[in-house]
């Protein structure tokens, strides 16, 4: 068994509505956040500590991401994967907010859009099970769609992983197992 650390990036520079909100960094308490996480990963033990590091395409990932590639000397690999829920493309940056509120009250087979958002969470823990041994850099919705597919739950929202929460999850040859719950905040996206 190989452990695997999914982690939330730190809190943008901007939000949805934002002008900015389509791709935006972190801000100061966000650059903060990243190097905390990145802390936190160095601490662990040298057979727990991931070796690698992967990314969602966006910018706020990747520059949480940055500071624990740099203590560990290596890239930060992308991988879109691990990006934010796809949106329907006939939606306004304006109504995504809306979308992704009444999404996040609902269940999963419920989300309707352009793709089979149930096949997309289910998707995302699968693809999980290749990265034991990494430290993911993703988004809210994105760990809640490895939690609630590990846990058999059908709601989107599992818990509410803080800014640079850490997740961790054991990968085997059973596949991934969810072995604990990043730490929980009061946070904007509802």
């Amino acid at each position: 068994m190989s452990r695997l650390y999914m982690i939330r990036h730190g809190k943008p520079s901007s939000t949805w509505g934002d002008e900015a909100a389509a791709d935006p960094g972190l801000d100061e308490a966000g650059r903060a956040q990243a190097e905390a996480a990145a802390d936190a990963l160095m601490a662990l033990p040298e057979g727990e500590r991931p070796t690698r590091v992967l990314s969602s395409p966006l910018r706020r990932c990747r520059e949480t991401a940055q500071p624990f590639a740099d203590r560990l000397g290596v890239a930060v690999e992308i991988d879109p994967r691990f990006g934010e829920i796809p949106t329907p493309a006939a939606l306004t940056e304006a109504e995504r907010g809306p979308w992704l509120r009444q999404v996040f009250t609902g269940r999963w087979t419920e989300a309707k859009g352009d793709l089979d958002y149930d096949a997309w969470r289910r998707g995302i823990a699968s693809a999980l099970a290749d990265f034991g041994g990494w430290a993911v850099f993703s988004h809210f919705v994105a760990i809640n769609a490895a939690v609630t597919t590990l846990m058999g739950k059908e709601e989107v929202l599992a818990f509410r992983p803080d800014h640079c929460a850490i997740t961790v999850f054991e990968v085997g040859a059973e596949g991934l197992r969810l072995v604990e719950l990043g730490p929980e905040a009061q946070t904007q996206v509802l």
